[in-house]
């Protein structure tokens, strides 16, 4: 059995997520992964920081990030300050 957690978030919100991929990833394909912002680490990461309307919207990213055949390293919200959950 799976506990079902009630969303505080109203429809017109987007999440916050940060996505780290394997390798500088170029800016140019901003536009195709959904404007995220790109930081380019030092360990040889790049990091995708910002705003998706749902969980279609990050599977699309995620699929676009599968077609450029980067490892995914990792996935995680982003919770404004004070919010933990």
């Amino acid at each position: 059995m799976s506990a079902t957690h009630a969303s505080t978030r109203r429809p017109d919100e987007f999440e916050l997520l940060e996505i780290r991929v394997q390798g500088h990833l170029d800016e140019h394909w901003a536009d195709w992964l959904e404007g995220l912002a790109f930081t380019h680490e030092s360990d040889g990461t790049t990091t995708l920081t910002g705003p998706l309307a749902d969980q279609a919207a990050l599977h699309g990213v995620l699929n676009r990030i599968r077609d450029l055949a980067l490892p995914i390293v990792s996935v995680r919200r982003l919770f404004p300050e004070g919010e933990n959950s």
